[in-house]
Order: C-alpha cells, then structure tokens, then sequence
C-alpha cells in the first residue's frame, strides 16, 4: 500500500474539514448561547448529510471513469484523457477560488454565520431545517472541493480514501479542542500553512492537466494521420517528448524519481515530477506567482478567522 497516495487528500481534507468545523462550532456556539441547544441534533444530520452527498459525487466520478476505461470504442482513451484533463482544470479554478475567497471572507465568517442562524431561528418551525439547509451547503462546499480534487487526480482504491478520513478525523479533533475543550489553536498559522500546502498542490495539478491534454493530442495522433500535424514537438517515436508541450527542461528519472522515495513525497505535497517539459514548468511558475502573490496579498490582511474563533469561545 502506497501511503504516499493518502498525503494529498489529507491535506485537502483536513484544511476542508476545519473550515467546515469551524461553521459548525459558530453555529452549535450560537444555538446554545439562544438556548436553542435542541437544536444541535439538526446540525449533527446537516454534516452527515453534507458528508454523504460529497461522497455520492465521489462515486459517481469513479463510475463515470469505469466506463470509459471499459469501452470499447476507439476514441475512449482520447476522451478520458480530455476528461482527466478538464477536471484538473475545472479542480485548479475550484480550490483557487474557494482558497482566496474563504482567506478573504473569514473576517466576516462568525457574523455571516450567526446571522444565518438568527433567520432560521426566527422561522420558528422552520428553524430546525434552516440550521440543516446551512450545515449541509457549508459540508457539501468542502466535500466536494476534495471530492473534485481526488477525481483530477484519478486517485482510485482504498489509500486516498484513507486520507480523506484521516482528515476528516483531523478536522472533528480541531473543532472539538477549539469548541469544545476551548484548547488555544493558532487558527490563522494553520490555515496560513495549509493554504501554502494547497497552493503547492493545486500547481502540481497544473502539470498533470497538461500531461493529459498532451496524451490525448498523441494518442489522436497516432490513430489518425490525418491528425499527425497536431503533434507539433518532438520525435513521436522516443520514448519521451511531447506533442504539444515544448522541449523537456528538467529530467531527474535517474537521481529522484517520483514514484519512489524521497520523490513520491515531494510529488504528493509539492507538485513535483521527475520530468518536466517547458509548457509544464511555464504553468507551473505561473500558477504560484498569480494565485500565489493574491493569497499572500490577502494574508496581509490578516483576515484569517482566529478572531472569529476566540470571540465564539468567549461567548
């Protein structure tokens, strides 16, 4: 068993995981300080819920790459590769978003979150489906950021689902000692560190994108001359080049490869591959000095939730 697998969806996971625990806590915080406690039940459902309609699109992934792995037809495997691809993309867009979005917005997260709970609870009878309908979106908007990543990925068997738990179980302790045993956590460092974390593996999802796109202009290629042209670099025949992504500019097959130790590590937590080609490495660079600069630019602000979090307690 590779554990090497599991590091990427803990890392997704768990830093999803508190940001969903985090909503949690606010809104357990705020039924019992209305004395509304009977309430929490409604809040456990909303994250078992959310958790299981994360999972469903899980599964409905996995199935969806079943069956084109197992057709038959001859422009299956070009078409996974474009699908692997797109999910990267669509993965990179995701967790970007929701990374700068969530570092800028958790200055106002505690007031969002009471707010939304002092409507539910206003709704009287409703009230217990309010607190539900909250919890559920915040879970599910986590879930299924990792559950997106995991497909980009195409990580399939029993280790990444190892790490989904394990930073699940990661994320329920964090929330229990901040909320609960009201243990001293520096949020903000920890989301600081699990944003660098996550920026440096979304920017090796980057690289992988583009290997599928290139797989699948070489594979249509190969199947069709009439569309050799598309295959504009390299020599198809060597058992490394690319079609469509330059010279190769980094090749450490020999001395670190990535699919063995220390190398796999370095692939799971820093984007790392053993070989790079030009597009790949100018994706890459870009990717951390965009998205990088912004998330750094909003950390200035120091707009992580610690005050959130401290002021819940004190309540």
């Amino acid at each position: 068993m590779n554990f090497s697998e599991a590091v990427p969806t803990f890392v997704i996971t768990l830093r999803e995981g508190v940001e969903a625990a985090l909503v949690v806590g606010i809104v357990l915080a705020c039924l019992k300080k209305a004395e509304q406690s009977y309430l929490n039940s409604w809040v456990y459902a909303g994250v078992g819920a959310g958790i299981a309609a994360s999972a469903l699109v899980g599964v409905l992934f996995n199935l969806l790459l079943q069956v084109l792995s197992a057709s038959s037809q001859p422009y299956a495997p070009i078409i996974k590769q474009l699908l692997e691809g797109a999910l990267g993309i669509f993965a990179i867009a995701m967790l970007s978003w929701m990374l700068l979005w969530m570092t800028q917005q958790a200055r106002f997260l505690k007031t969002e979150v009471e707010g939304a709970v002092t409507a539910a609870l206003q709704a009287n009878t409703q009230a217990g489906w309010g607190v539900f309908g909250l919890i559920f979106i915040a879970v599910l908007r986590e879930g299924f950021e990792t559950v997106i990543f995991v497909s980009a990925q195409f990580q399939q068997g029993l280790t990444p689902a190892l790490g989904a738990v394990g930073g699940l179980i990661g994320a329920a302790i964090i929330g229990a000692l901040l909320f609960k045993w009201g243990v001293k956590i520096d949020i903000r460092l920890f989301f600081k560190l699990m944003g660098i974390l996550l920026l440096l593996i979304v920017a090796g999802l980057v690289v992988s994108a583009l290997k599928h796109f290139d797989a699948a202009v070489g594979i249509l290629s190969q199947m069709d001359t009439n569309f050799q042209a598309l295959c504009i670099w390299g020599d198809r025949t060597s058992p490394i080049h690319s079609c469509i992504l330059g010279p190769l500019v980094w090749n450490a097959t020999e001395f670190l490869p990535d699919r063995e130790f220390p190398g796999i590590i370095l692939k799971s937590l820093l984007g790392y591959r053993d070989k790079l080609y030009l597009l790949q490495a100018v994706g890459y660079i870009m990717f951390l000095a965009t998205v990088g600069s912004i998330y750094f630019q909003k950390l200035s602000g120091g707009n992580i939730a610690a005050t959130n979090t401290q002021s819940v307690k004190a309540n």
